[in-house]
């Protein structure tokens, strides 16, 4: 599984100390794992992507030593927001399950979920909190990575990420006006012309004529907003229509036609990359 070389992932690949024993690409980006650590010190330096971690087993003598030294507990959550720094000492064995998003998918969801600028989003840095009602989640997750089940976790990947877009103890939305981005009205206009054009050759020069907008401006401003770029976010449309489309039991070669991918194997592309699966492998997946 690949991942940015200052993600939570990768400084855990690299101790010594660590050992994951389940992994899933959730495509775009996206991923989760299951880890198990003892007697370790982790040091992160900016991170990059957001990572979401639950004490499945253990916890008690893992300190945060850049902060307050408090410990940790089975069924703790932390959060771990793109760009944090911090410093770990870990005492005694502990298994944890991670889930790991890169910042723009982060946004976009945001973005998609709330009709909100992208840039009005913030992610808090939580060390030790309660999993509440997302304890089930992060079981349920813990369970679909140690069975493969990459629909499971990707079904239960939105559910956390949702919980926490919506928990205002845990993101924040500025709701000052944004500087910069498109606004409200024309960022609407244009993510409704995608919605409805998905299965038509969309064009850079026809969303910027929306905005009224050079097509140099109108890519700037439009990933500050939607925290992708307008491709970024047909792609992720499209396959999110084609997941649908294949779970009420379409045939593939239409889903592909339907959903606006130019061949058969364009769509078996973008479909892996954003799910990490085949067309054919999520509909066998669907069907267990």
């Amino acid at each position: 599984m690949k991942s940015p070389s200052h993600s939570v992932y990768s400084y855990l690949y690299a101790s010594p100390s660590a050992s994951h024993t389940a992994s899933l690409d959730l495509g775009f980006g996206r991923s989760c794992a299951i880890w198990t650590n003892s007697d370790d010190y982790m040091r992160y330096d900016q991170l990059s992507g957001h990572t979401f971690s639950f004490y499945v087993r253990g916890g008690e003598g893992v300190w945060r030593v850049d902060e307050r030294p408090v410990e940790g507990w089975p069924g703790a959550m932390c959060i771990f927001p793109h760009g944090q720094s911090s410093e770990w000492r870990i005492t005694r064995p502990l298994e944890m399950v991670h889930l790991y998003l890169p910042d723009t998918e982060m946004r976009r969801m945001f973005s998609e979920w709330t009709e909100r600028d992208s840039l009005s989003f913030s992610l808090a840095d939580v060390t030790y909190q309660p999993a509440g009602g997302l304890k089930s989640s992060f079981m349920a997750l813990h369970a679909a990575l140690q069975e493969s089940d990459p629909l499971r976790a990707d079904m239960v990947m939105m559910d956390v990420v949702h919980h926490i877009i919506s928990n205002d103890s845990i993101s924040a939305v500025r709701l000052d006006r944004v500087k910069g981005g498109l606004s409200t009205r024309t960022r609407k206009r244009v993510v409704d012309y995608i919605e409805c054009h998905l299965d038509e050759v969309i064009r850079l020069k026809d969303l910027a004529d929306i905005a009224d907008l050079s097509e140099f401006h109108f890519q700037r401003s439009f990933k500050e907003s939607c925290g992708v770029t307008p491709q970024g976010l047909i792609t992720a449309r499209r396959v999110e229509r084609a997941r649908a489309r294949i779970l009420a039991g379409d045939a593939l070669s239409q889903v592909a036609l339907d959903c606006g991918f130019s061949s058969q194997s364009h769509f078996t592309r973008q479909f892996k990359a954003g799910t990490g699966m085949t067309p054919a492998a999520f509909r066998r997946a669907a069907s267990e």
